[in-house]
């Protein structure tokens, strides 16, 4: 078995697509990940806010947690209503684009593609996070960690959506059923207590209070930093698709068990904030433990559930980068359907995957980590603003695509649903945008029209080539005539042979190029006569002329280019026909060993060339 298939699992034919269907149980994890374990760190992006009002702030935490999950449960219900409306797939890119036009689907595209970005980095760095909070001797190597984790995500999720599922449901339901028995711990211990429970670990000092009030811009900040816990809620949206039939239904049910989770996950871990008095710590700070890390000390102790705990943190957290695995490539090959992305993002790999999706989605997350260094809290202003526009824009088009069902029964219902979750997501847009402009959140502000304008480049590039590719006229036949083939020769060899044979057979006007340094102590003349020109005449064939161009600086290329575009100049409506002699070597290495003057000359005449150079390669294979 080839290396390639034990990493990557065997090739997968076209028939086998229904096999790589999966049910709720993989959904979950494949889909969920992302947003289930926000709870890791958006109650903490919202606490991080109010560092400066001291213990003082963690009274607060609840009231914002609390207002998040609202805006959630709207989403929520906008989204299984997407679900039932689309069952092919209906992300925000689809709905926007067939209810509110162009534009507004490339600029839900555009926030799409930066949110999965972001959603694979933060979820990374989250994880990585998690472990040099139990760990706090790796913080020095937190970067080089979050792309290992990275590159092993990768690999797993070139196996394919099945194995990829199967291979995360372990980790996710550990995670989930983890941190549930820290909240149940914990709420118990906290109301057998009075609401005064004793933290079993130790926990670090209480931080000093710098500013005495909340003020609106705080609060506002606060709850734009936790709104980062709802990102990913789209996602099972976009993947309707992978799942097996009735594909709407177990989409649905995906999402509702996803969103329930997620609230009992958020509201429990900042109630046993308030409940333990723990503050979010400032991660610049030497011996930084995330929020979650300190409520598991406080609640269980720093024992063997706590790195049990941890561990599990740690390992969903990196893993819930999956959800942008399993998502991107999907919105990407939905935008390259309409020609404003590389038509390479169309094709299905090995393992029926978007593999080209998985790829640029690997680089650019690479990218984002190695600008921010791994660090959760410098991606967090960049996240939500994403999320939030792509939510506003899907909720608006579905409000158009239940206008437009006058036969649907209960569309008024349906408009009513949809055009909340509008609203509401558009205003918490609003309030994103504002309080994290100067944060951050302005690098995603510029991107979305540059990422726009990308797209509209591409779209014009195809379009132009359509235009003129497109000719259902009858072949023409006239003013066909032999081209003029050029056969750059250095020396007299097999090789030049082979193309010599070829270019008699293309045309009787043929012209061999010889560029000629000084320090050669002689060219192909002394070979020309006996070996070329005596075979020919022999046969009575055309005889090709011999041009002998004098390199003073030993340049080969520059003349031979010079040569061609003259030639080519001087017979207008005729075709040149480049022969390029080639050899091709039995190991990739071994090109090393031989110059490349072949694959520049055949670049430069691609790229200066023009309609009437035609390159062709004369392989010589050893």
């Amino acid at each position: 078995m080839a290396i390639q298939d034990v990493v990557f699992g065997k090739p997968l034919a076209s028939t086998e697509e229904r096999a790589e269907h999966i049910g709720v149980a993989a959904g979950i994890p494949i889909f969920g990940l992302d947003a289930l374990t926000s709870a890791a760190y958006g109650p903490e992006a919202a606490l991080a806010l109010l560092i400066p009002l001291g213990v003082y702030g963690v009274q607060y935490i609840v009231p914002i947690i609390s207002a998040i999950l609202i805006l959630l449960v709207i989403v929520f219900f906008s989204y299984r209503q997407t679900i039932a409306a689309y069952p092919g797939g209906g992300g925000s890119y689809t709905v926007a684009t067939e209810n509110l036009g162009v534009g507004a689907g490339l600029l839900a595209a555009a926030a799409l593609m930066i949110d999965y970005i972001l959603t694979a980095a933060v979820g990374i760095s989250a994880g990585v996070t998690a472990l040099t909070s139990a760990v706090p001797g790796l913080q020095p190597h937190t970067l080089l960690i979050c792309l290992i984790i990275l590159t092993i995500l990768a690999v797993i999720n070139m196996r394919g959506v099945k194995d990829t599922g199967t291979a995360f449901i372990a980790p996710t339901f550990l995670f989930i059923s983890t941190l549930l028995i820290v909240i149940g711990v914990g709420v118990y211990k906290a109301v057998s207590t009075g609401g005064h429970p004793i933290p079993v670990g130790v926990m670090p000092p209480a931080l000093p209070q710098t500013v005495k009030y909340l003020g609106i811009w705080m609060l506002m900040k606060a709850f734009s930093s936790g709104c980062a816990a709802m990102t990913g809620v789209e996602a099972v949206s976009n993947g309707v698709m992978a799942f097996g039939e009735p594909r709407a239904k177990r989409a649905q049910i995906t999402l509702s068990i996803i969103v329930c989770i997620l609230i009992v996950l958020l509201f429990g871990t900042a109630w046993l904030a308030k409940s333990y008095g723990i503050m979010a710590m400032n991660p610049d700070e030497t011996g930084y433990q995330s929020l979650l890390s300190l409520l598991v000390a406080a609640v269980m102790g720093r024992g063997w559930f706590y790195f049990t705990t941890m561990g599990s943190v740690l390992l969903a957290l990196s893993l819930s980068a999956n959800t942008a695995f399993a998502d991107f490539p999907r919105l990407t090959r939905a935008i390259a359907m309409h020609d404003y992305l590389p038509h390479v993002f169309i094709l299905r790999g090995r393992r029926l995957l978007f593999s080209h999706g998985i790829y640029a989605l690997t680089g650019l997350t690479a990218i984002i980590l190695i600008l921010f260094k791994g660090v959760t809290d410098r991606l967090i202003p960049l996240y939500a603003i994403g999320a939030f526009l792509a939510f506003t824009l899907s909720q608006a088009g579905m409000v158009i695509h239940w206008q437009k069902s006058e036969s649907h029964k209960g569309r008024a219902w349906h408009m009513f649903v949809n055009g909340i979750g509008a609203f509401a997501t558009g205003c918490t847009l609003l309030v994103v945008l504002a309080s994290k402009f100067m944060a951050g959140a302005w690098v995603t502000a510029l991107l979305v029209p540059i990422l726009i304008l990308i797209m509209l480049g591409v779209k014009s590039h195809y379009k132009r080539i359509n235009n003129e590719m497109r000719d259902m006229a009858p072949v023409s036949l006239d003013n066909l005539e032999q081209p003029i083939v050029v056969i750059p020769m250095a020396s007299w060899s097999r090789i030049t042979e082979k193309a010599l044979r070829f270019g008699i057979l293309l045309s009787k006007d043929l012209k061999i190029v010889h560029v000629h340094s000084e320090e050669e102590e002689h060219g192909i003349e002394e070979e020309w006569d006996s070996k070329i020109l005596a075979p020919i005449r022999a046969k009575g064939m055309a005889e090709p002329e011999l041009v002998t161009i004098p390199s003073n600086f030993r340049f080969i290329i520059t003349p031979l280019m010079d040569y061609i575009l003259k030639i080519e100049s001087e017979n207008p409506g005729r075709k040149v026909a480049v022969l390029l002699p080639e050899l091709v070597v039995r190991h990739w290495w071994e090109n090393a060993l031989h110059n490349q003057r072949v694959q520049v000359l055949k670049l430069l005449l691609l790229v200066r060339g023009n309609q009437r150079i035609v390159v062709v390669n004369i392989p010589w294979y050893l």
